[in-house]
């Protein structure tokens, strides 16, 4: 086969990437090892998001997927990665525990497992990635506060950037464990804190309304309304402007929110 058809055939076949506008800032510069996004969980645009950031920066370098799931469902994460996505493996992915709509908490929300299957697509079209889990699983004893899960979940980001030193680690989680400096509400650093702060750039996607499901102290789990938020509800994309004294690096403005209900209950 020729070259020139080859070439045409290659580009034919690459994945068609969806990112929100300037994300690449995330990963821009060159010292940059980790790429936080920080969520509210329960949303169908973030996962969507930030899997289309995963396609874009994965179009030219090895990405990490970092995870916000339990470690323990590592060995199935591979499984399913390495699967062809049909029926029975996202079955057998489905029938986990983690997916029932009983404990649901948002992270296992219908927007969070397309992401994993976009992911897995990727991977099978040809893209450099690994797919890592850094929900630390292990029972903490008695006396040691979120503090000490936060420096675990440090340890598994910073072991899965050990695993391949040649990558660019995305992670997806909970807006506080992407944070760099220490809440005064709190007074301890969360997980991207514990991580050399000239390596990190870290984003949380803003508040501008609309709706999560999700679980709110004692109100039974569901569709919640979220207000209108407190940031310009018609601007988009990465902007690097520092939140919270330097707390995070920048937002991620994606506008008004719809709710993700609990993958299994969606699930056909």
């Amino acid at each position: 086969m020729i070259p020139a058809l080859m070439a045409a055939l290659s580009l034919a076949q690459s994945p068609v990437c969806a990112p929100p506008p300037d994300a690449a800032l995330l990963w821009a510069r060159p010292e940059t090892r980790f790429g936080f996004v920080g969520e509210m969980h329960g949303t169908a645009e973030t996962p969507a998001a930030f899997a289309e950031m995963v396609c874009e920066a994965s179009a030219a370098r090895p990405v990490v997927v970092a995870l916000e799931l339990p470690e323990t469902m590592q060995p199935e994460l591979d499984a399913f990665m390495a699967s062809d996505g049909g029926e029975a493996a996202r079955t057998r992915l489905l029938t986990l525990p983690y997916w029932d709509p009983a404990r649901a908490d948002g992270r296992s929300s219908a927007a969070m497992f397309a992401m994993l299957e976009r992911v897995r697509a990727l991977k099978a079209a040809g893209r450099d990635l690994t797919l890592r889990a850094y929900q630390p699983s292990a029972q903490r004893p008695e006396g040691f506060d979120q503090s000490f899960y936060e420096i675990e979940m440090a340890g598994l980001l910073a072991e899965a950037a050990y695993a391949r030193p040649d990558a660019l680690v995305l992670a997806l989680g909970g807006s506080y464990h992407a944070r760099k400096t220490a809440p005064a509400r709190y007074g301890f650093l969360f997980a991207a804190g514990h991580l050399n702060p000239k390596v990190v750039v870290s984003l949380r996607v803003a508040s501008q309304g609309g709706r999560t499901w999700a679980c709110f102290g004692d109100n039974p789990c569901g569709d919640s309304d979220l207000g209108q938020g407190d940031f310009d509800p018609a601007r988009r994309g990465v902007i690097l402007e520092p939140q919270d004294g330097g707390g995070w690096d920048g937002l991620l403005a994606l506008g008004p929110t719809t709710a993700s209900p609990p993958a299994r209950s969606v699930a056909p």
